[in-house]
């Protein structure tokens, strides 16, 4: 009896397969996914160009969780495209800005020399304020830029673009408490959830990183695959409250905002 009811007990797979999601599942391998350069490592372990389109996520010590794992999360599901941690210091657990979640860095960001797609996400003032003034990563974002199909930020992590000169007369977009200085990088700030300009997309904070994400995967495969994705991450938000923006916000919430962020930054 025992037996026969653990058979009938379904699996994580059959709890996520029912006959809607089935469908969504077959349209989504029917579209397809595009294709491009692979990029290219050196040292042993060099990744083989298999035809995907490869997403590099840099992670550096104090970045933002979610800036690196929302657009990762709608990516790496998208049939043609592999996403991949690349960290600052090298492989390994990278520290996000709380001190207490570490996500692993697959490569090296000294062995990784071309990828089709490079995302910086932003990250609390220590980290970002360090990578601003890293002169090493600037090269490194200056060399996969002029090979990439497209090169992203999230959040605070266009401060890092910016300061490798790359959005110099364009309309960017960051974290609401930093569009003063997008100035500084000679960008114009210019509001929505993500800014395109040619190749180069910048998000707003944080939980942007999403929609940017879908709007990647459209362009990567195509409207339908990104529909479907946003479906298969049930990504409908209907929060609790209506200040997820500073313009709709007191200035009591924003100060307590920054202050929440600043007292959990290590």
């Amino acid at each position: 009896m025992r037996m026969a009811e653990a058979r009938r007990k379904p699996s994580r797979r059959g709890l996520l397969r029912g006959a809607a999601a089935g469908a969504v599942g077959a349209g989504v391998v029917a579209a397809g996914g595009a294709t491009g350069p692979a990029w290219a490592a050196s040292g042993n372990g060099a990744t083989p160009d298999d035809g995907r389109v490869q997403v590099a996520v840099l992670l550096y010590d104090g970045f933002t969780a979610l800036d690196a794992v929302g657009p990762f999360e709608v990516l790496c599901r998208v049939p043609g495209v592999r996403v991949t941690m690349v960290g600052r210091a090298g492989k390994g657990p990278v520290l996000t800005d709380t001190g207490e979640l570490s996500l692993v860095a697959e490569r090296a960001m000294r062995d990784v020399h071309r990828a089709d797609v490079l995302l910086v996400p932003g990250g609390g003032n220590r980290g970002v304020l360090a990578m601003m003034g890293d002169t090493e990563v600037h090269d490194w974002i200056r060399r996969i830029h002029r090979r990439s199909t497209w090169t992203t930020s999230v959040c605070t992590g266009s401060l890092i673009l910016g300061a490798t000169g790359l959005l110099r007369g364009l309309p960017a977009t960051t974290y609401w408490a930093s569009r003063p200085f997008l100035k500084d990088a000679g960008a114009t700030y210019t509001p929505g959830r993500f800014v395109e300009t040619g190749k180069i997309i910048t998000a707003a904070g944080v939980s942007a990183g999403i929609d940017m994400g879908l709007h990647l995967a459209s362009r990567l495969s195509d409207e339908k695959v990104a529909r479907a994705m946003q479906l298969a991450v049930e990504y409908d938000p209907d929060p609790p409250y209506d200040t997820g923006s500073p313009e709709k916000a007191d200035a009591a919430t924003r100060e307590l905002a920054l202050k929440l962020l600043d007292d959990a930054a290590t």
